[in-house]
């Protein structure tokens, strides 16, 4: 199994050239699964995680999430990006700190958000978001140097649509020390090289977690470097779940199971995984 140092460096890697997708698994087992895909590389999310543990989005602790980490990061030979919300703090020492703890769970990359959680101002001004993000960056300088640091800008998912607010705020997040910027939310070509131009030659993480008519080879070619997928995978299983649930709930019938996965494809992908990692 690699090393928690060739995983970063593997993960820095793959942020140099070309485009890569980055899945976003929910536990272990989905973890392994989408390493048998041949993905290079896999982030945590955080709502698919609050999910799993019966809660909403942005409501479980930063124990929690620490947990999960390490959890996602131990059991995959791939590197792991912690979504890591807004740092489990306002202030820019309580990020610093926070960051800091993540850095020692395993992973390879984190990402914080400029949101507040606060639906009457769900953005920090520009200055504290500027700042947090450079507490991060010294945090990590100071105890990790190696994990990669994405900073994101969430006006596009709080009902504040701005590209050039998006841009200017990844532009001063690059400057902060963020080595890959993302705004969640764009879904225009148009919108995706717009940002990809502005921080120039620091990396753009878009995320599709949405039907789309966009592919993966249209994304590259606006200049992103990675697409990640955020809690889709998660929320698609919900709804098969769900589906299938109140199908037999509502009408007794059982035509909802039509297309699940075989327990012997389950049996053979997670033995054959077992062995890999010497496990009898």
């Amino acid at each position: 199994m690699p090393s928690v140092t060739d995983k970063r460096r593997e993960f820095h890697r793959l942020h140099q050239s070309g485009c890569f997708v980055l899945p976003n698994p929910w536990d272990i087992g989905t973890a392994r699964y989408l390493q048998s895909l041949n993905y290079k590389a896999l982030a945590t999310t955080s709502a698919g995680f609050a999910f799993r543990e019966g809660y909403p989005d942005n409501r479980v602790t930063r124990q929690m999430v620490l947990d999960h980490s390490a959890e996602i990061a131990e059991a995959t030979d791939l590197p792991v990006n912690a979504d890591f919300e807004g740092g489990f703090a306002h202030d820019p020492e309580g990020v610093a700190e926070s960051v800091r703890l993540c850095a020692q769970t395993g992973v390879s990359g984190l990402s914080i958000e400029d949101s507040t959680g606060d639906p009457s101002k769900p953005l920090y001004d520009f200055d504290l978001a500027i700042a947090r993000i450079r507490a991060a960056r010294q945090a990590l300088d100071n105890a990790a140097p190696d994990v990669l640091l994405t900073a994101r800008h969430e006006g596009f998912l709080v009902g504040r649509p701005d590209i050039d607010e998006a841009v200017r705020r990844l532009k001063a997040f690059a400057d902060a020390g963020a080595d890959c910027l993302y705004a969640p939310g764009v879904r225009t070509l148009d919108q995706i090289k717009t940002l990809v131009n502005a921080v120039k030659p620091k990396p753009v993480n878009i995320i599709i977690a949405w039907k789309t008519d966009l592919t993966v080879a249209q994304i590259a070619a606006q200049g992103a470097r990675r697409i990640s997928l955020g809690s889709a995978p998660a929320r698609a299983a919900w709804g098969a779940l769900m589906r299938s649930s109140k199908e037999i709930a509502e009408h007794g019938t059982f035509n909802g199971y039509d297309g699940a996965a075989m327990s012997a494809d389950l049996n053979k992908l997670f033995g054959e995984d077992l062995k890999k990692r010497g496990i009898s």
